[in-house]
């Protein structure tokens, strides 16, 4: 959907290189910029596969390297080189760094108003945190989901996965869209800032707004406080479940397929504002009913009566449900002698999931394909460049 597009990532670590991901899996062009020493990705680790990071594998795939200094003179001469190619600028070196460097947005959209410049930070691009350094866990705990992550009593938590970079790369790819949307109509660039804080923040809104609406502060509580009023774990004979009885239709069949029908009525438990005011007692029963028999044997009866219902799985667990490999969720890419595992996009369209075209690359590993094919160097000017430790 997106040939024709190129993409210059200049982006490090996870949600950058996530968003040229996704990019490059609608089958945009990615051309990725490293510094002599690599993404810091590549060295996070172990686990490693044959001396590469999986963290690093996890998202980059689909993508060319040029280990490119545009610290030096000559680094940022082929560094313009390869902006005036590009459709899409990606980076999430900090305001202050991006003037530095001459990268900015200010500066490349005067000399090119049809660029997409997409800048990914911690806080933004302006306001009192903009210069602040920020990872993944900076912004979880600045958003407030650690705070409410975890059992009563417990330490805040961190989420198990890079929620902040995940939602920030996936927010950046979104907009990078619209902007190609408008700018096939208009012929008009744009500058788009994504914060980390703020992506996370924004998926904390099912909790925000409650609180600005009715300023009752949401407590930690391990999963199962909800306005839901019943939605939480519960443990079986074997194995524990997830439970989530959404509406009155979702609670009569609830109690059908534990052959209690009685549990649905009376007053006390007809709507969900009464069963949230009687949760203690109706978790209580619950609970002692669904000791009584192992876990697959209720996700079965639940599955029949459309009750919303699920296993707590482990990332062996996942990786191994039968739904998941139908769906072709996990493939490997073979790259010489090795096979690399990735997860795919998730987005189905026209009944296929979005492929891949090339494993994530070794470092530099394209920077003579790239400098000869987009900037037209001859031998001597990419050997020069060599000698030099521009690439």
């Amino acid at each position: 959907m997106l040939d024709g597009v190129r993409v210059l990532d200049l982006t490090t670590s996870i949600a950058g290189p996530y968003a040229t991901m996704l990019l490059s899996d609608f089958g945009a062009e990615v051309v990725k910029v490293e510094r002599p020493e690599g993404d810091d990705a590549r060295h996070w680790g172990p686990p490693f596969l044959d001396g590469e990071s999986l963290w690093f594998l996890s998202v980059n795939r689909n993508k060319k390297s040029v280990r490119l200094d545009f610290s030096v003179p000559e680094g940022r001469e082929v560094l313009a080189g390869l902006i005036d190619s590009a459709d899409v600028l990606v980076t999430n070196l900090l305001p202050t760094a991006q003037r530095k460097f001459g990268i900015d947005a200010g500066r490349l959209r005067s000399a090119r108003p049809d660029l997409l410049h997409v800048s990914i930070t911690g806080f933004g691009l302006n306001g009192p945190y903009a210069a602040r350094p920020c990872y993944d866990l900076i912004a979880e705990g600045f958003s407030s989901v650690m705070d409410l992550t975890g059992p009563s009593g417990a330490a805040p938590q961190k989420v198990g996965a890079p929620a902040a970079d995940m939602l920030a790369g996936t927010d950046a790819a979104l907009a990078t869209l619209a902007a190609l949307n408008r700018r096939a109509v208009t012929g008009e660039g744009c500058t788009i800032d994504i914060a980390l804080a703020e992506s996370m923040v924004r998926f904390m809104a099912p909790r925000i707004v409650p609180f600005l609406g009715s300023g009752e502060v949401p407590r930690r509580s391990g999963g199962t406080d909800s306005v839901i009023a019943i939605y939480q774990t519960f443990d079986t004979a074997d194995l524990p479940l997830t439970l989530g009885l959404g509406n009155d239709g979702i609670w009569k069949r609830f109690w059908d397929a534990v052959e209690d029908p009685a549990g649905a009525e009376g007053e006390e438990v007809a709507t969900n504002a009464a069963r949230r005011a009687n949760r203690g007692q109706i978790v209580d029963r619950i609970q002692a009913i669904l000791r009584r028999r192992p876990r697959a044997e209720w996700l079965e009866r639940f599955s029949k009566a459309r009750v919303p219902a699920g296993p707590i799985y482990r990332v062996d667990e996942v990786v191994e449900d039968r739904h998941l490999l139908e769906r072709d969720t996990f493939f490997r890419i073979d790259q010489n002698d090795r096979q690399i595992p990735q997860v795919s996009l998730g987005i189905h369209v026209d009944g296929e999931a979005a492929g891949y075209v090339a494993a994530p690359p070794r470092l530099g590993e394209h920077s003579e394909e790239l400098l000869r094919g987009l900037l037209g160097y001859d031998c001597e000017k990419i050997q020069r460049l060599r000698t030099l430790g521009v690439i």
